[in-house]
């Protein structure tokens, strides 16, 4: 079977490079690239991407010409579709390509996907400045030798050469399901840079535009039979092939000073505030994911829709579900519908979203989607059980490791050193302060949490 190329599949042309994106993975290829070739009837706004640790996405995806597939997997059947936005793919260790890209006039955004943990924030939320790859990119970035470790750092570097290139203003776009991501992104790339170059924190609060955004499409992990199926129907091997489900939204708030794509014509929504519709896919959507990873797993579940079908499971979560939806009131976030819908896709069993890629990195995850609730609820003077079962689940899991600082979770060490501790309420203080150090210095809390893992 030959390979998938603009060539062998009659595709457009590559459009010019507008946009530069930071972590080439799945996600990214199943929305915001996918939200682009839709969008871009002109052919007007190509994507170049860099990948994150890794940079085999890099070379399969530049050997099709960053052409691949979506298949859309709904109870009823699949549908594949070819997507072109994605006109460069680079290994993300490629200073100089990124340098030169950002530096570019043509450039009008830099959006990204890194994941959570990417941004290497303390518990309180910061940029967490004594982090050993945060160390050395900052040597780096001083003019040392090597290649740049975080996505932070990365970003400065685009930024920095953006600035010495005189190419102007640029928005930066997070897509990744952090409360108020715009707002985190800019903290980062500030403190980022204010250890470098007090100049280039002048020029990004005049030049750049930190636009928040609240993303969502489930897509999972491919496996070999997605690929193989991708390629039959196409007719092309398709070594790239992402798998999501047909739901897709974006909701974007901010300000782009070169302009972008007409994201709109794909479903797009932009709005003054996009918070409401982050808390309400934040705690609905991420934090009953993170409660099913942790719950139904430990249940013997190996995915979302197996844990869903679980009553169990589904009882623990609808009463998470009302605990968070009494701090979402707006109107227009129409909460009953929005949980029906979630059951909905939950239960979708031809999409196989493993509950282990969930619970990577939950000691992130857990400050975002669990631990605004636990707060809402005891201000409110309620019990925050509903919410705190999900953190139980987590200090199972994590005790529960054959080796913990083995765990796929940038905190590993941390969490290694809590269940190294003696005695059990010494240890869930521990894990508890991993999360956020007030929990793990709150007596009540802890007793909670000890409580909901004997139950």
């Amino acid at each position: 079977m030959r390979t998938l190329n603009r060539s062998t599949a009659g595709a457009r042309s590559r459009a010019p490079v507008r946009i530069v994106h930071l972590g080439l993975g799945a996600f990214h290829r199943a929305h915001q690239a996918w939200y682009t070739h839709r969008a871009d009837e002109e052919n007007a706004w190509g994507i170049a991407a860099f990948t994150g640790r890794r940079p085999d996405a890099a070379h399969l995806l530049a050997a099709q010409d960053g052409l691949y597939s979506v298949t859309e997997r709904a109870g009823s059947g699949d549908r594949v579709e070819l997507v072109g936005s994605l006109v460069a793919a680079h290994d993300g260790a490629d200073r100089q390509r990124l340098r030169e890209l950002g530096g570019g006039p043509g450039i009008a955004a830099v959006t990204l996907t890194v994941t959570e943990a990417g941004y290497r924030l303390d518990p309180e939320g910061e940029l967490d400045l004594a982090a050993p790859d945060v160390q050395q990119d900052l040597r780096v970035l001083r003019g040392g030798d090597g290649p740049l470790l975080t996505a932070p750092a990365r970003l400065v570097d685009l930024l920095a050469a953006r600035r010495r290139a005189g190419a102007g203003g640029i928005a930066v776009v997070s897509c990744d399901n952090l409360p108020g991501n715009g707002a985190v992104t800019r903290r980062v790339v500030r403190a980022l840079a204010a250890e470098v170059d007090g100049a280039l924190v002048d020029w990004v609060d005049a030049h750049a535009g930190f636009v928040s955004t609240s993303v969502d499409r489930i897509t999972p992990r491919t496996t070999a039979a997605d690929i193989g199926l991708a390629s039959a129907r196409l007719g092309l091997r398709d070594g790239a092939a992402v798998v999501a489900e047909p739901f897709h939204s974006w909701v974007l708030s901010g300000r782009f000073p070169a302009g972008r794509p007409p994201w709109e014509r794909a479903g797009a929504l932009f709005v003054d505030d996009v918070e409401p519709y982050e808390r309400r896919k934040l705690w609905l959507l991420n934090g009953a994911h993170s409660m099913l990873a942790y719950t139904g797993s430990a249940r013997g579940h190996g995915t979302v829709a197996d844990a869903i079908r679980d009553p169990a499971c589904r009882q623990e979560v609808e009463e998470f579900w009302d605990a968070a939806a009494r701090h979402l009131t707006e109107e227009s976030l129409d909460v009953p519908a929005y949980r029906q819908q979630l059951l909905d896709r939950f239960g979708n069993p031809r999409i196989a979203h493993h509950l282990a890629q969930i619970a990577m990195d939950g000691s992130v995850k857990l400050r975002a989607r669990i631990l605004p609730v636990v707060r809402a609820e005891q201000a409110a003077g309620r019990d925050a059980a509903p919410a705190l079962r999900c953190v139980a689940a987590w200090a199972g899991h994590v005790l529960a490791a054959p080796d913990p600082a083995a765990l796929p979770d940038s905190a590993a060490p941390d969490l290694a050193r809590a269940c190294a501790l003696a005695g059990d309420t010494r240890r869930l203080a521990a894990l508890l302060s991993v999360i956020t150090p007030a929990w793990g210095e709150d007596p009540a809390v802890v007793a909670s949490v000890r409580r909901l893992r004997r139950s």
